[in-house]
């Protein structure tokens, strides 16, 4: 079969669709709010759209670099250098939000942690392509694999942020997995992190209260089930066709964090089952594009990064929609592309920019 001479045309219209709704969505929920708070109701859609174009720009030029020159150890480790005294720095600077996630520079916030996840992506697919002959060797291919997921993990639950440090898991074992790892050592790790799943959920107040908020709302609905009410609320008023773009009544000081992490609800109650339907099968299709791409890339490298790319979108997006839906603990993980985030999104609409060129060379 000849290669591609062009992009997957699905997966970049996909993305470009997914920002513009997003941009909408982020307008929608936060005018209201950000004209109380910042005294002008597109603060957080300005802000948005040039993260949004800063990413779109890095996507284009990404698509334009050979991804293999990315499998290089001058590549791959200074970025996992750097991404782990990033996370180590955050520890020293000012808390936002009772966490130390953020780095603040000149007006403008960044997450480290949303630069483990493509960090981790490159050294996986760097150290694990040439070695998929011998990857149920655990003492050195397995282990070495996974000890930067785990340090990054380590320090990004201290943070706290135990959804981001989910992901990586997630991400880690979706490589893993196409790579040829047999399943039982993916078994061996589950168990390994039953304990100190326990302690970090059941051990820790807050998330001690989302899991039985979880389990049942109602039993405070004015305290830990609020979030998940609120949510629930939105989402089953819109219906079939919603209320109408900037109807909704939720994202005023009732649904908390309606422009971020409860962004879908917003999308449900104003545009109702149809788009939040719409949403789903936009992220349904950048999977089975990335899957596609994955299948007809020959080089590993180059399929495991697909594999890790598509992986971090849609696990995310899986977990967000879960949440506002009520069928997971509430967690602070965003829809990517349509949550309001500078750092996330354009670190995701870069990573895009790297499958796109993946699929530019697939056969």
């Amino acid at each position: 079969m000849a290669k591609r001479v062009s992009v997957d045309g699905w997966l970049f219209t996909v993305t470009l669709l997914l920002v513009f709704i997003g941009l909408v969505m982020v307008f929608s929920a936060s005018a209201v709010m950000a004209k109380e708070r910042y005294g002008s109701g597109y603060f957080f859609l300005l802000r948005q759209l040039g993260w949004a174009t800063g990413g779109i720009l890095a996507m284009v030029a990404a698509m334009k670099i050979d991804y293999r020159r990315y499998k290089h150890p001058a590549v791959v480790f200074p970025l996992l250098g750097l991404t782990t005294l990033m996370l180590i720095s955050v520890f020293f600077l000012d808390r936002s939000h009772h966490t130390h996630r953020w780095i603040h520079l000149a007006g403008f916030s960044f997450q480290p942690s949303e630069m483990a996840k493509p960090a981790l992506i490159l050294f996986l697919a760097y150290f694990l392509a040439d070695k998929t002959k011998s990857i149920g060797d655990w003492r050195n291919t397995i282990l070495p694999a996974v000890i930067p997921t785990m340090l990054f993990i380590g320090l990004i639950v201290f943070q706290p942020d135990l959804g981001t440090a989910i992901a990586c898991a997630a991400i880690t074992v979706c490589v893993l997995f196409v790579a040829g790892m047999d399943m039982r050592y993916l078994g061996y790790a589950f168990l390994a992190s039953l304990l100190p799943l326990y302690f970090l959920i059941f051990h820790v107040a807050y998330r001690r209260a989302r899991v039985l908020a979880f389990l049942n709302p109602y039993s405070d609905p004015q305290g830990k089930g609020f979030h998940i009410i609120q949510s629930l609320i939105a989402v089953s008023t819109g219906g079939i066709t919603g209320l109408g773009l900037m109807e909704g009544k939720q994202k005023l000081f009732y649904l908390p964090e309606p422009h971020t992490d409860f962004i879908f609800a917003v999308t449900a109650e104003e545009l109702g089952l149809l788009g939040s339907l719409i949403v789903v099968l936009l992220f349904s299709i950048f999977l089975w594009r990335g899957i596609r791409t994955a299948v007809h890339t020959q080089e590993t490298f180059g399929r495991f990064l697909v594999v890790g790319i598509t992986c971090m979108v849609v696990v995310q997006a899986f977990i967000n929609m879960s949440v506002v839906l009520g069928l997971m603990p509430t967690k602070g993980i965003p829809l990517p592309f349509v949550s309001y985030g500078g750092s996330s999104l354009f670190i995701t609409l870069a990573c895009v920019g790297v499958l796109l060129n993946i699929s530019k060379q697939a056969e």
